[in-house]
């Protein structure tokens, strides 16, 4: 079968894949629509150290094909959203409803590909850019057949990433103030959370003008391509502030810009030893600085909501859709995705 492989120096399309059946309490995913996230291109550029060779993927939808023993919750022929989460469903973390922080799941990465009689890694326990892959049962979400596939494939990464970030990670009120540094994927997605959250004031921050007008349809009340001017539209500061983009110094102009009682929410990526600075004293007044891991999402609750949000017409998925792609063509949107010529690219199979 069809994927895209890494093997530590180029990533590339391969057709001799092959993929173990599901065990018991696993899924075989049939995958449809896969969207290509910026993490995908950090573990090419070595931002994200993983072992190699590696399916590459992690944001996708598809069709089960077959589950192992124990599975009751999703069937053949049922449409899925994919998660990253592997999560165990019995630590503590996952007890107290933290499945981002359970520790039997992060760092382990199976091996349910083969290629030539190797195996292969399995990318944050998904490897959506296959057109089969295996997961856990708890990563596999059923979704309304009504909601395109291509659209449902980027719930399980953007979305849940910068909408779960809001709603509950920074827990953004009604009323209050946000400002979102960087408007690519998971920030166009930071956006809209803020839009549904009720609040009153959404600041945009992108180096790109062109990126304005989709801002805008997502939820932003005004659009700046320089945080220079966000203390002429909040001069206090900001209630939150979501750096998406993975830079130090756009950290530091997040936790620069926060009002009193504000907080600064990370979602980018830096690599792994950047460091980043501040003052010590600009926190005193109750300001925070949050990490977010994956929006601090419980994927069977919130994927669900999600797409009950966009059949309501409340959450936009189609419209970050930019342009999908053969997965034969995956350097045509790599390009395009380094040159931020798209919100999301989605390889199809």
């Amino acid at each position: 079968m069809r994927g895209v492989v890494f093997d530590g120096k180029q990533a590339q399309v391969v057709d001799d894949l092959e993929i173990r059946d599901p065990g018991p309490g696993e899924v075989l995913v049939d995958v449809a629509a896969a969207g290509l996230c910026h993490s995908d291109l950090s573990v090419i550029d070595g931002t994200i150290p993983f072992p190699v060779p590696v399916v590459l993927g992690h944001e996708g939808a598809g069709v089960v094909e077959a589950v192992g023993a124990g599975v009751k919750h999703v069937a053949p022929g049922d449409h899925v959203a994919l998660s990253t989460l592997a999560a165990c469903g019995a630590c503590a973390d996952c007890d107290r409803g933290r499945p981002t922080m359970c520790r039997r799941a992060i760092g382990m990465p199976g091996r349910p590909f083969s290629r030539g009689g190797s195996p292969l890694y399995q990318f944050a326990s998904n490897s959506a850019f296959a057109e089969r892959t295996v997961v856990k049962a708890v990563q596999a979400v059923r979704i309304p057949v009504s909601i395109p596939l291509t659209s449902a494939a980027l719930i399980g990464c953007g979305v849940l990433t910068g909408v779960g970030a809001v709603l509950n990670r920074a827990k953004v009120d009604r009323g209050e103030s946000v400002v979102v540094i960087g408007t690519g994927g998971i920030g166009l997605n930071v956006l809209q959370g803020a839009r549904i959250a009720g609040a009153a004031t959404i600041v945009a921050v992108d180096a790109n003008p062109q990126k304005e007008a989709v801002a805008r349809q997502f939820g932003a009340t005004h659009f700046l391509t320089s945080a220079e001017g966000v203390r002429d539209v909040l001069p206090t500061g900001t209630d939150h502030a979501f750096e998406c983009v993975g830079r130090v110094e756009l950290i530091r102009q997040a936790v620069d810009l926060l009002d009193r009682h504000g907080q600064a929410i990370l979602l980018g990526t830096p690599p792994p030893t950047a460091e980043a600075s501040f003052l010590v004293s600009s926190l005193f007044l109750d300001k925070a600085i949050l990490g977010c891991r994956y929006g601090a999402s419980r994927p069977q609750r919130d994927i669900p909501l999600y797409a009950g949000l966009y059949e309501r017409g409340a959450l936009l998925l189609d419209e970050l859709v930019t342009r999908t792609y053969p997965v034969e063509d995956f350097a045509d949107a790599v390009s395009d995705a380094e040159g931020g010529r798209v919100a999301r690219g989605v390889l199809t199979f």
